[in-house]
């Protein structure tokens, strides 16, 4: 896990790979669980029956914006963020999605700092991601997202 205490340890990650998450599995349950929260219960997600018939996947896959979810907790296993007054979501930015998550996929987060700029002692992070697909070449996506870091004022 990398530590990072201020915008400058911040800014020295600039444009190298920060790290890779833990693997974590998809499940059925999870899924299902998304559906309920987002009204979103098309049977591709939802119905393992249906989608073993029907499904050029042969399985439920989980629904794009349930991966991207998963940013945050990814994130969170690969850096921490110390000194903070407040940190704010601020953005997604060209979120591609390239291949389905299978259910019982295991998936897991790749980062990079692709960005970083002070805004009036705000640092502004633009973290380049990539969720991979154990056993698979192509990525269930890649993009960007954009968080506000409030450091406290004596930790720069």
């Amino acid at each position: 896990m990398v530590i990072i205490n201020n915008h400058n340890e911040f800014e020295a990650h600039l444009g190298k790979e920060i790290g890779t998450s833990l693997w974590h599995t998809i499940t059925q349950d999870q899924i299902n669980q998304f559906a309920k929260a987002t009204l979103d219960e098309q049977w591709i997600h939802t119905d393992p029956e249906r989608a073993k018939i029907e499904s050029p996947f042969n399985a439920t896959i989980a629904h794009g914006y349930l991966t991207v979810s998963l940013l945050p907790h990814f994130w969170h296993q690969i850096v921490e963020v110390r000194n903070l007054k407040m940190l704010i979501n601020y953005g997604i930015q060209e979120i591609k999605f390239s291949q389905p998550v299978v259910v019982d996929s295991q998936v897991r987060l790749t980062c990079k700092l692709d960005a970083i700029a002070n805004l009036r002692g705000i640092t502004k992070a633009t973290i380049g991601v990539a969720m991979e697909i154990d056993g698979q070449k192509k990525p269930a996506y890649t993009g960007a997202v954009i968080f506000l870091y409030h450091f406290l004022a004596d930790s720069n």
